[in-house]
């Protein structure tokens, strides 16, 4: 089913046609209103019409998310204040996190992507959507409502946590459609079968999943537990939110990006040259209708490919690959986002810890866990249990307080934690994502 079908199929010439002066559109408004583009493009020798094909694209420079973190909080705007109606946010790795604006007409656009991506992915006006993606600062939960509404669904916004009244909503209120993080989804599993509920009972028949790195194994646990199809969805706040990309119903193959409103690349990380189609790389993406903060060749640090092979269901929209790994050191734990060197900032300040860590991520109960093993020092470790325990909750709550991910403090004795003459290993991460 097609959300609208004009753009979903539109062919590649229109497509190309309408994404360059969509660019150059883009372009235009950046140089002269953002002094960050100005200046950029300025060292880069490279002025908006000089852009004349798209393949000129790889000539502009990269904007990363550092950049975004030196301009916070608005730095990067390209809309006034007056003109910007919604605010969200994702964490940065000093504490403050990386600021998106968007206008009126960024928030229509977006929940008609949103509406387009539930269409892909099989859903349709009297579906009833159980929406436990997080609502606030963090883009899932508002993004999947304002499309789930647009397509004409109903919402039950539920938000994250409460599972056995998850549970119970979703049987009684007759769910057919569940967005949420897939981990969270194997946890309801869990959580349903103590409460004695069967999936199969349920009127659930599509779940839409994204926010973290999963796996086709994932994908098959998830359909035999929770009896539906599951759907993979990608978006990012520094993009747009969730909506960016979608896999469709009939193919469940590849995540077609809408390339009316994003402009796709996949890039070798090292030397930031493109790689060829189906080749894997780094996703690099241009925002070419964005108003509030349009970003221009905006490197996600997420490895994937990218095809241009005709399918299915009849969208010619290019497909990304499932998410493959990172070419940076981030960890995503529950839909979080999380550096090691925000964690390293959080411990440098707390007394008696040696800046000696390691970070262990696994995944138990479908849910993932992390273990911050810290290094104390010679004094502290021969103190008594109780001081320890305290340190422990110390830094327990303070990774809470400013990231917003749980985790289990570990002290270990001083020089216990391998050393390296490169490269520190910081992670170990066990969970099976490929």
């Amino acid at each position: 089913m097609f959300f609208n079908e004009e753009f979903e199929t539109l062919p590649r010439p229109a497509l190309e046609a309408l994404q360059l002066k969509r660019l150059q559109t883009v372009l235009e408004r950046v140089y002269a209103s953002v002094p960050f583009y100005k200046a950029s493009f300025d060292r880069a020798g490279i002025k908006p019409a000089d852009v004349a094909s798209l393949a000129d694209l790889q000539r502009l420079p990269f904007t990363t998310k550092q950049d975004m973190r030196d301009a916070y909080p608005y730095g990067l705007f390209a809309a006034p204040m007056e003109d910007i109606v919604r605010i969200h946010a994702s964490s940065g790795t000093t504490g403050k996190p990386t600021v998106v604006g968007y206008t009126q007409r960024d928030i229509e656009t977006w929940t008609d992507l949103m509406a387009r991506s539930l269409a892909a992915a099989g859903v349709h006006r009297g579906d009833i959507i159980h929406n436990a993606y997080g609502y606030g600062l963090f883009t899932g939960g508002l993004g999947a409502h304002y499309g789930a509404e647009r397509l004409g669904a109903s919402v039950i916004p539920i938000s994250g946590g409460n599972t056995k009244r998850q549970i119970m909503i979703m049987k009684d209120f007759g769910s057919t459609v569940l967005t949420c993080t897939p981990s969270y989804s194997l946890f309801m599993a869990e959580a349903a079968r103590e409460e004695g509920v069967d999936f199969r009972n349920l009127k659930l028949r599509v779940g839409i999943f994204g926010a973290e790195p999963w796996s086709e194994a994932m994908r098959g646990e998830i359909e035999e537990k929770l009896n539906l199809a599951a759907i993979d969805i990608y978006g990012l706040s520094e993009i747009m939110g969730p909506g960016v990309a979608i896999e469709c119903i009939e193919a469940k193959h590849g995540l077609h990006i809408w390339e009316d409103h994003f402009l796709p690349e996949i890039i070798d990380p090292e030397t930031g040259m493109w790689v060829a189609p189906g080749e894997k790389g780094e996703l690099v993406i241009t925002t070419i209708t964005k108003q509030g903060i349009p970003l221009i060749r905006y490197r996600t640090r997420d490895i994937t490919s990218l095809s241009y092979e005709p399918c299915p269901c009849g969208r010619t929209h290019a497909r990304i690959a499932r998410m493959s790994g990172r070419s940076d050191d981030m960890l995503i734990i529950r839909g979080v986002n999380v550096f090691p060197s925000q964690i390293e900032a959080i411990l440098v300040g707390i007394e008696g810890v040696e800046p000696h860590y390691l970070l262990i991520v696994d995944r138990k109960d479908n849910l993932d866990t992390l273990e911050v093993q810290v290094e104390v020092d010679e004094r502290l470790f021969s103190d008594e249990v109780k001081v320890l325990q305290g340190l422990a909750k110390r830094i327990e709550k303070e990774i809470k307080d400013m990231l917003g991910v749980t985790c289990t403090a570990k002290l270990v004795e001083p020089r216990t934690i391998a050393r390296s003459e490169g490269k520190a290993k910081r992670v170990i991460d066990n969970r099976q994502l490929v």
